[in-house]
This record gives structure tokens, C-alpha cells and sequence, in this order.
């Protein structure tokens, strides 16, 4: 008995929410994850120069989430879907943190960055793992949010 395959096909009532969180997913890693610690390995970066190209990657990167972030919530209230449930509460995390990394942890780490790049003395400092911490929560957060998005809003 010959079995026809299964074909996944659905259709996205609002998919520019749908796009903009994998694609938000999709900057995070390759930056966050990728970029900031491969530069490093390049013949011919040094540290000084890293931190020069990172502050900028990084200051872009944020405003790209930002863009992300604000077609999301777009689309949720377009969608009369209130931010607050408890199943946006995956959107509302990632939310919170892009705010806190663009209000504290991004600006300390582009002080830091600055200072070094003068040719001072920085102390140690474990800002950079909080960056990490919450760049993992960040993703698994939209992924999650992002899962549950398209399974709510496919016709």
C-alpha cells in the first residue's frame, strides 16, 4: 500500500509578528553568539580594535531588536490581544530584558569598552555573563513565544 506523504502547509493570519520574532532569534545568535567572540580570532584584531567593531555591532544590534520588539507588540494589539496574558508572558521576558540591556547592562559595557580603549585600567567584571544570561533567555524565550504564536494564529 503505497502511503502519499504528509504535507505541512498553514497559513499565517499575521505573519510580520511571526517573522519578526524568528528573525529577531536569528540576529541574536549570530551576533550575540557568533560574531562577538569570532572577531577576536581575526589575523590582525586586536582587543582595541574588537571592542571598537563590537560597540558599534552591538549598538546596531539593539536597535534592530528594538524594530523587532515594537512589530510584535504592534501586531499583538492589532490582533485585540492583550500583552498581558499569560501567554504573551514569553514576549513580555524578552521585552523586559532588551530594556534592561538597553538601559544599564549596554551602556556599562560601552563605558568599560571606552575606558579600555583610552589605555586605562579596567577591573574585572562579570557584566559580560549577565549579557550572555540573559541573550540565552532571550532566545529560548522567543522561540517558545514564537512556537506558541504560530500554533495560535495559523488558519
Amino acid at each position: 500500500m503505497k502511503q502519499e506523504p504528509i504535507l505541512l502547509s498553514a497559513r499565517v493570519r499575521h505573519p510580520v509578528s511571526l517573522i519578526a520574532v524568528f528573525l529577531w532569534i536569528g540576529f541574536v545568535c549570530s551576533i550575540s553568539f557568533m560574531e562577538a567572540w569570532l572577531k577576536f580570532r581575526a589575523p590582525g584584531v586586536s582587543l582595541a580594535l574588537g571592542l571598537g567593531i563590537g560597540r558599534l555591532v552591538f549598538a546596531a544590534l539593539n536597535k534592530a531588536e528594538w524594530v523587532f520588539a515594537l512589530l510584535i507588540a504592534l501586531h499583538l494589539l492589532i490582533a485585540d490581544d492583550r500583552l498581558l496574558k499569560w501567554r504573551n508572558l514569553l514576549y513580555l521576558l524578552p521585552l523586559g530584558l532588551l530594556t534592561a540591556q538597553s538601559a544599564w547592562l549596554l551602556p556599562a559595557l560601552d563605558a568599560r569598552a571606552g575606558l579600555y580603549m583610552e589605555g586605562r585600567q579596567v577591573p574585572p567584571s562579570g557584566l559580560h555573563f549577565y549579557y550572555v544570561g540573559m541573550e540565552v533567555l532571550k532566545v529560548l524565550s522567543l522561540f517558545f513565544f514564537g512556537v506558541t504564536h504560530f500554533r495560535r494564529y495559523r488558519s
